[in-house]
């Protein structure tokens, strides 16, 4: 009787295991993604310090990217580039809110059905997301049309969307409905938890895209921005924690270019105003801190994780103090731009730091070349290396140097001291290499910044005023290296596809020439000092071309020079 009770109870384990193993494994042969994106969070300030879940799960148990870049520092045309692998100067979405941005100019830029969870689907994934989608998915459009290619979603939607207490969902196809009373992070936990257990009952690889707000500053939908709300259960937490002191904090001397070289230095009331944003930007990740940790346990539970790349990041980073900058984003410089990202899942090395040099335009090739899914010809990324043997050999190519960065518009600076800032709109090239570290910088007002972060992280020290043009960047003189980094932007600036990822093959058609440190062969000198520089007739509110012209260069080919378009 023991006997029969106990093979009887072994066979039901075996079923349920067999079950539970169907369930993990019979996905076609793809890989299951969770994709987890904050809103605003630095990578400079230290707030992945206050994240030891995130860390614990994602760090430890997966890579660290720490030469990570968003290419567009503003919440909007940012998430447009990651989802569909273009530039915002590609996808023509350049702000947050109309007519030059926001969900209405996604939509009309044709690119609901050119992005990533309708490429997704059609590669046979069931793809869900909850939180923020984009700036202006609002009660007024949110059905016009609804965003393609989920199999279910739980979207924060404008004007509740920064709203911690009281902040609007819109569900599958149902209207809008407030949330009061219930705390924002908490909500789209749960909501990405109730889809991990939707897709833990099917067959197919799936694709959960999980958005809360925090640490971003809770906003009404009228000026001003106020702090970030932690929940309540961390609202006495970090109380004496203090913004970061970082060495271009509050400089004696103004620094940068345009509006920013006129800023004053902060005052004590207003430096007290910013470390009491500090502590709620630290506050409200806790939250997110505490759904990472339920969605590794989640997946966890179904036997899931080991076939799921579990993906963190942010849409752009955040200052608070630096270069006397009020809270915000928006700017060129490396607290704006390089963003926190971590990967885990298979075959991802445990515990490692990658400093190759990588964008969010890169993600969607990623997620394609993960899945087994043929690359498009139009991305303007390229796929990121995640196992150690494609880390190696991605080092070993030279040609990943470079990020291309821009903005249109006006900066926006938040909180009650923060002003209108007035138009922000440059272009500029971020480029690492193993004997250079450098950020170059082309202003509407056709003012330059040039910065050797090797030898000045804090990007204090300007090298592209008058008064530096004989210093020496490389044992080469300022004057010899601009030519290069101009000709690079020029190309950068309206790139397309291999031309984004590539970009000296445009100059160099013959392959001779495949990063900065190559181009600056004295041979080149007097073809490089031939070519167009970068220059704006009139500082805009979007892109408008003909205020940004020139908008090509000459490519090399000997002692002719040959028109290029990119």
């Amino acid at each position: 009787m023991r006997s029969s009770l106990l093979w009887s109870r072994l066979s039901l384990l075996c079923l349920a295991t067999a079950e539970l193993v169907t369930s993990s494994s019979s996905r076609d042969g793809k890989p299951n993604f969770v994709f987890i994106i904050t809103d605003d969070q630095d990578l400079h300030l230290g707030s992945m310090d206050y994240m030891p879940l995130t860390r614990k799960h994602l760090g430890k148990q997966g890579s660290f990217y720490s030469k990570h870049y968003c290419t567009i520092s503003i919440c909007c045309p940012s998430r447009v580039s990651l989802l569909t692998g273009k530039a915002a100067h590609n996808t023509n979405v350049t702000d947050v809110s109309p007519p030059h941005g926001g969900y209405t100019k996604f939509i009309s830029q044709g690119l609901n059905d050119k992005y990533l969870p309708v490429w997704l689907q059609e590669a046979g994934y069931d793809t869900y997301y909850t939180g923020k989608l984009m700036n202006g998915h609002s009660t007024t459009t949110w059905n016009k049309p609804l965003p393609a290619g989920w199999n279910g979603t739980d979207f924060l939607v404008d004007p509740g969307t920064y709203i911690y207490w009281n902040a609007t969902f819109q569900q599958n196809q149902s209207p809008p409905a407030p949330a009061p009373g219930q705390y924002n992070t908490d909500l789209v936990r749960e909501k990405g938890l109730g889809f991990i257990d939707t897709v833990a009952k099917t067959s197919k690889p799936f694709f959960v895209g999980i958005a809360p707000i925090g640490p971003h500053a809770e906003y009404t939908g009228s000026p001003p921005f106020t702090k970030p709300v932690g929940a309540k259960r961390h609202q006495n937490l970090f109380l004496n924690a203090k913004a970061p002191r970082t060495n271009n904090w509050n400089p004696d001397k103004p620094g940068g270019a345009s509006w920013i070289s006129k800023l004053e230095k902060l005052n004590d009331t207003v430096i007290g105003f910013h470390d009491e944003w500090h502590v709620g930007r630290l506050q409200s990740l806790q939250a997110v801190d505490e759904l990472v940790d339920q969605v590794v346990r989640r997946l966890e539970k179904y036997d899931l994780l080991d076939n799921t790349y579990i993906i963190f990041t942010s849409d752009n980073g955040f200052h608070i103090g630096q270069h006397r900058l009020q809270p915000g984003k928006t700017c060129a410089f490396e607290e704006d731009i390089n963003v926190p990202f971590y990967i885990r899942g298979p075959n991802v090395p445990k515990g490692k730091t990658v400093d190759v040099v990588t964008t969010h335009t890169d993600i969607a090739p990623t997620l394609f070349e993960l899945a087994g899914i043929k690359l498009r010809n139009d991305f303007d990324g390229q796929p990121i290396p995640v196992t150690s043997k494609a880390i190696e050999q991605q080092k070993k190519n030279k040609k990943r140097d470079h990020v291309n960065v821009e903005f249109w518009g006006r900066g926006i600076e938040e909180g009650k001291f923060g002003l209108n800032a007035p138009n922000n709109t440059y272009k500029a090239v971020r480029i690492v290499g193993e004997k250079y570290n450098l950020l170059y910088t082309v202003w509407c007002t056709n003012e330059h910044e040039l910065y050797d972060m090797t030898k000045d992280p804090g990007q204090l020290n300007n090298l592209a005023t008058a008064s530096k043009w004989r210093s020496l960047v490389l044992n080469q003189p300022i004057s010899k290296l601009r030519t290069r980094l101009d000709a690079l932007l020029l190309v950068l600036k309206t790139c397309k596809a291999s031309s984004c990822t590539d970009p000296w093959s445009v100059i160099h058609p013959k392959g001779d020439v495949v990063n900065l440190e190559d181009a600056l062969a004295n041979k080149y000198d007097d073809f490089y000092a031939k070519q167009p520089k970068v220059s704006f007739s009139k500082c805009e509110l979007g892109q408008i071309l003909s205020s940004e012209e020139p908008l090509e260069g000459n490519s090399y080919h000997g002692s002719e020079l040959w028109p290029h378009w990119v």
